[in-house]
């Protein structure tokens, strides 16, 4: 059986698969650190473990990782799309071409999809972060760090349509939640005020980004003007939530494990599929996984 075609058409439509799959915008690689993977899964024991600068001393006092552990095992995904054979002999308009291009879209927009099913379940038994609470939760604890939060609540008249004012009060207490959480040693973590990214169902955009980019809020100076990026994701299924993440730390909320890279693939003209139902099968294939990085650098907002 022929796996891959190397005639005119598959070549063409490779082509227009991988143009089209580097030209779609996808939020992953802001949102998640890319991690490497060489084998089935990994295994995260350096999440909370690095201990802050000291006077010399009597000399180098180490610290070694921590007992918390992150198991991640590697998924397999795949997208296959049948095409009659009389398909390709009558398209004179491209038509192929197109479907091929919204496989590639779909390839490139999958991991957004994962980290928003990753956000919609993260109040949820068994979504849980490195220190085994719901990633999402009022009872993160590590070490010194004491009890934290990273699930709050915000006023709002209609909590699927919060007001621009009413966004930018919530945006201030996440802010101001997330820089007052602290490492597993009991010390304030290294957040800055930058590189905060708002991800918010679709009826909250606009007034995301009037709370955000408007230089006056009910009369008002707007001194969050420019303190964060805003990201619709049309796959979050609360409406009256949004998630704030940081995503200029080392590491990010989430992690990509990149096991193996998108490929495509055919059984094309020359194939037994092709030979026995005159169907030609055009594929996309990759192993990787997303999940949970640190929850420090992610504060949900549920208005009520």
């Amino acid at each position: 059986m022929a796996v891959i075609n190397t005639g005119l058409l598959t070549k063409g439509l490779r082509s227009e698969f991988f143009n089209r799959l580097e030209n779609t915008p996808a939020h992953f690689t802001e949102l998640a650190t890319r991690i490497v993977s060489n084998s089935d899964s990994e295994t995260y024991r350096w999440l909370g473990t690095v201990p802050k600068m000291r006077e010399w001393g009597t000399g180098r006092l180490a610290k070694g990782l921590r007992t918390e552990s992150y198991s991640v095992e590697n998924l397999k995904y795949e997208s296959t799309l049948e095409v009659d054979r009389d398909e390709i002999a009558d398209d004179q308009t491209g038509q192929i071409r197109v479907r091929i291009g919204e496989l590639a879209q779909r390839a490139a927009t999958h991991k957004d999809y994962l980290i928003a099913q990753l956000l919609n379940s993260g109040t949820s038994a068994g979504f849980t972060s490195y220190d085994g609470a719901t990633f999402f939760s009022n009872a993160h604890v590590s070490g010194q760090s004491g009890s934290q939060d990273n699930d709050v609540t915000s006023a709002a008249a209609a909590p699927g349509d919060p007001t621009t004012a009413e966004f930018k009060t919530a945006l201030r207490q996440a802010i101001a939640t997330m820089m007052t959480f602290a490492d597993d040693q009991g010390e304030p973590l290294p957040i800055g005020a930058g590189g905060f990214v708002c991800v918010v169902p679709p009826t909250m955009f606009f007034s995301a980004l009037e709370a955000i980019n408007a230089t006056v809020v009910d009369n008002t100076t707007n001194v969050l003007s420019g303190a964060a990026k805003v990201v619709a994701m049309p796959w979050l299924t609360d409406a009256s939530a949004w998630y704030l993440l940081k995503t200029d730390g080392v590491v990010r909320p989430f992690i990509f494990q990149d096991r193996e890279p998108v490929e495509f693939n055919a059984l094309a003209e020359d194939s037994e599929e092709s030979f026995k139902r005159e169907k030609l099968l055009f594929g996309v294939r990759a192993r990787y996984r997303i999940a949970y990085g640190y929850w420090q650098y992610a504060v949900r907002t549920d208005f009520v």
